[in-house]
């Protein structure tokens, strides 16, 4: 009677799902739902070769669910790593009274294995482009009696500055990673550029040391070394010392970073440098999941000042942000504000104005791309102009709303469907076969249901009147999208027991007679029932829990 598997198809069911149980089930709970499906689906109970047929491989299926979940090994396993974690080879000769704590590590241990032999093929390219502009003739013009000097009709704007950094990381064993960067950098007309090599090698769990080789044609040969330590849980320590020779002789430099996490969201900081330009400051830093805030105090040759910095994360899906600042010292004062937002996977776009004594009105623009990071740093004015202020803080956001909604919103719709376009296409395949095996376990649930739905009327209990399980188009302003639903009365009201209906926490489309009809998209489950006579309704999301019946559903017939 027992039939082979497909292994795709088992790799695609959630066995929690399946058997509609919660992922803390007990082993009591687990056998009481393999029998239940076990009655439903057995073969002998069915003489129609074709449904027979169904019912064995649907049957097999739900055994497979239960031997995993009933099995502590297989079901720890599953719970961390699913159904690919039971594929993972080395499983065999792990010894099988594992706690889950074990597991994990056998199973990262495994892992390792595997990654060490991929990391010839692994880079961690990091970029900078950085691009300065001058518009200060848009806001400091010459006096009138330069206007009649050709070409002083339009504001002159002029790049001034360029900076541009490129790095990669080749890891060579397990420990060590060979660092390979480069820089271009100039301004008005005057550049150079410099090339380092760092090799970096984990000594320990506790630390690492890096040998840093560079050299450019501004400066002359430089000779680093940096050490990392975590001196306690709390306490970790950073030391960089360098040798910079030029023509002017070796010139050493030393920088060294003690830092202590004072509280779980805390981190204090002392930093010492000697050389060039000897300083020393002390900053403490707290980031949580709503807020990033930093307060610092430097002493120094020949900078010294005092800064504080906020910034706000909104919890939305763009990761919205806004920060501020004031930094105050030798130099003049600062005051800079800004915002950055996502605006698409892997882009986020901020744009900040710094307002500064005596360095004037600037507008700074950045994006960053995955790993690489585009700098435009726009001087309006020297001055501290009203205007100047009120154009860099209105301009962006202008620009910013029209972009995202003329170019950004449209181009990210039109990605989002090729991407449902494509996923649809190479699970069409699967949703056929998930299809065709739904119908089935629904003609299959055909007597059993026509059995419960006795028993509910009989004493005026639960009967599931209609269930729709998809995609539903409520918003006026989605009305071109199409619905797509299934119906799914009668695997509901097979799970109908005790005039009770209980879902577990889990997408609904692996349990017994449902599919994914819209893969990739959001899903909700509506369902109008009758209970005590009186009718309910109820709308739930695809992994929401869901128990009825509930007063709170009750159709109101007022009036």
């Amino acid at each position: 009677m027992a039939t082979a598997l497909n292994e795709e198809e088992l790799d695609n069911e959630d066995y929690y799902s399946l058997l509609n149980v919660r992922r803390e089930a007990s082993s009591e709970e687990l056998k009481a739902a393999y029998r239940r499906l076990c009655m439903l689906y057995h073969p002998d109970k069915h003489r129609d070769p074709e449904l027979k047929s169904q019912a064995e491989r649907l049957f097999n299926l739900v055994h497979q669910a239960y031997e995993v979940l009933s099995d502590p090994q297989t079901r720890a396993i599953y719970d961390i790593y699913g159904k690919r974690g039971l594929e993972m080879e080395g499983w065999e000769v792990v010894e099988r009274r594992r706690t889950p704590a074990e597991i994990r590590e056998e199973f990262e241990r495994l892992q390792r294995e595997r990654e060490e032999r991929r990391l010839q093929q692994r880079t961690n390219p990091k970029g900078t482009i950085s691009v300065g502009i001058d518009a200060t003739d848009l806001f400091d013009r010459y006096e009138e009696e330069y206007e009649d000097v050709s070409g002083s009709g339009f504001p002159q704007i002029e790049i001034n500055k360029m900076h541009i950094s490129q790095s990669i990381e080749a890891p060579l064993t397990a420990t060590d990673t060979a660092i390979l960067s480069g820089s271009l950098s100039t301004q008005n007309g005057n550049g150079g550029g410099s090339i380092n090599f760092a090799l970096r090698r984990v000594t320990s769990a506790k630390g690492w040391g890096e040998l840093e080789f560079g050299a450019g044609d501004l400066q002359g040969p430089l000779f680093g070394l940096k050490l990392f330590r975590n001196l306690t849980p709390r306490c970790f320590v950073t030391t960089n010392c360098a040798l910079q020779f030029s023509s002017r002789g070796i010139r050493p430099g030393l920088t060294t970073v003690l830092a202590r996490n004072l509280d779980k969201n805390t981190v204090g900081y002392l930093q010492w440098r000697w050389g060039i330009q000897s300083a020393m400051n002390t900053s403490i830093v707290r980031d949580t999941k709503t807020s990033h805030f930093t307060v610092a105090l430097q002493l120094g040759i020949p900078h010294s000042f005092a800064l504080i910095s906020y910034q706000h994360k909104f919890q939305d899906d763009d990761q919205t942000r806004v920060k501020g600042s004031l930094k105050a010292g030798f130099f003049g004062t600062v005051v800079e504000y800004g915002a950055e937002r996502k605006i698409s996977r892997h882009s986020v776009l901020g744009a900040a104005v710094s307002i500064g004594v005596p360095q004037g009105v600037s507008l700074k623009v950045k994006l960053n791309r995955a790993s690489q990071t585009y700098f435009f740093p726009i001087h309006l004015t020297d001055q501290l102009l009203p205007s100047a202020v009120f154009y860099a803080t209105v301009g962006p956001l202008v620009v910013y709303f029209a972009l995202h909604r003329l170019v950004i919103k449209p181009y990210l719709r039109a990605q989002k469907e090729k991407e449902l376009e494509k996923q649809r296409e190479s699970t069409a395949t699967d949703i056929l076969q998930k299809k065709q095996e739904a119908e089935a376990a629904v003609r299959l649930m055909q007597e059993s249901v026509r059995r419960i739905i006795e028993a509910e009327e009989s004493r005026m209990g639960l009967i599931i009147v209609n269930a729709w399980y998809g995609k539903f188009v409520n918003d006026k302003s989605k009305k071109s999208e199409k619905v797509k639903v299934i119906d799914v009365t009668v695997p509901l009201q097979c799970l109908v027991k005790d005039s009770k209906l209980i879902l577990t926490e889990a997408s609904k489309a692996g349990l017994p007679g449902f599919y994914d009809p819209c893969v990739g998209e959001e899903k909700n489950l509506k369902v109008l029932y009758q209970f005590r006579g009186v009718l309910h309704q109820v709308m739930a999301l695809d992994n929401e829990a869901l128990r009825i019946p509930k007063q709170s559903h009750r159709i109101d017939t007022d009036g």
